[in-house]
């Protein structure tokens, strides 16, 4: 008798403020409905990524579906990278950026079947300071927010939002920053450097409207200065930033160096203060569940 095939469903329970019992419930739903095998795997902040590859070993899933934040994404991936397991997101952290620039429905019923679905996407993911990065890392003002908040006792969007006049009125911005590539050396002062894989934070900005996850390419983006009107812009979904808010960078590998140590955040997670960060590329080395429309226009731009 052919076995069913299983589903992995991993599950932060401290992540943002979304009811888990309520994802555990659906996501068990549905897979019975389909006639699928599920095991939960509940983490808890020790060891988990080893507790993963380990459960990886006894048996390949179908399918991994992550309910947590970027960074519990990062983590399950950095399990199944270069492998034929693909990873279906149910965003349930606070901020949820790659949720975001995937497009992800906003119904857990959504989320579930696109989750589950056969439209997935090979993306890029990038390495930095030996760290995986699936989405957006920065040097700079944003980071500081990021440690601001991660600081603080209030989470989601509100969070965020009460932590940004505090980080304006006290960054040590602007930030010197010196970016070597395979076309030279560029020297650029800002408020931000972004190293970007995808499109937009979480807050929905899209800061690198012509960057694609599957490319071969990542970004990095020198803000100069807070433009309240440019970053008005990035509320649109191709915004023409101007060349004096923005300088871009379009490469396969960097290094770049700072004048004193800059807070530094990957994915949403504050890694703490640095003064180098060197980054690379792999090609294609994650796949994803993503809805039928992304697919489709990620086919059209091939």
């Amino acid at each position: 008798m052919k076995s069913k095939k299983y589903i992995l469903l991993v599950v932060n329970p401290i992540a943002g403020n979304t009811e888990k019992d309520t994802i555990i419930s659906s996501v068990e739903k549905e897979t019975s409905t389909r006639n699928l095998r599920l095991k939960i795997y509940k983490t808890t902040g020790e060891d988990d990524e080893k507790a993963i590859c380990n459960i990886l070993k006894k048996e390949t899933p179908w399918r991994i579906l992550v309910a947590g934040g970027d960074g519990t994404i990062s983590m399950v991936a950095e399990c199944i990278l270069n492998t034929d397991i693909c990873l279906g997101i149910i965003p349930s952290g606070s901020a949820n950026g790659l949720a975001v620039n995937f497009d992800l429905p906003p119904t857990l019923e959504g989320q579930i079947h696109v989750a589950l679905s056969d439209f997935t996407l090979k993306i890029d993911t990038l390495t930095i300071n030996g760290n995986l990065s699936l989405h957006i890392a920065d040097l700079g003002i944003n980071a500081e927010l990021i440690e601001n908040y991660e600081n603080s006792g209030i989470r989601g969007k509100l969070g965020y939002f009460l932590q940004s006049i505090p980080t304006l009125f006290n960054t040590e911005s602007p930030f010197k920053f010196f970016i070597e590539t395979e076309e030279g050396t560029v020297e650029q002062s800002g408020i931000l450097l972004a190293i970007a894989n995808a499109n937009k934070f979480g807050t929905g900005a899209n800061i690198n409207p012509n960057g694609r996850m599957n490319d071969g390419n990542f970004e990095i983006l020198v803000f100069k200065s807070l433009d309240f009107i440019e970053i008005l812009k990035t509320a649109q979904d191709n915004p023409q930033l101007s060349s004096d808010f923005v300088h871009a960078i379009s490469t396969k590998r960097a290094k770049i160096t700072t004048k004193g140590e800059v807070p530094f955040q990957i994915d949403g997670e504050y890694i703490g203060k640095t003064s180098e960060v060197s980054v690379s590329i792999e090609r294609e080395s994650l796949a994803i569940a993503v809805p039928e429309m992304f697919f489709n226009l990620q086919s059209q731009k091939q």
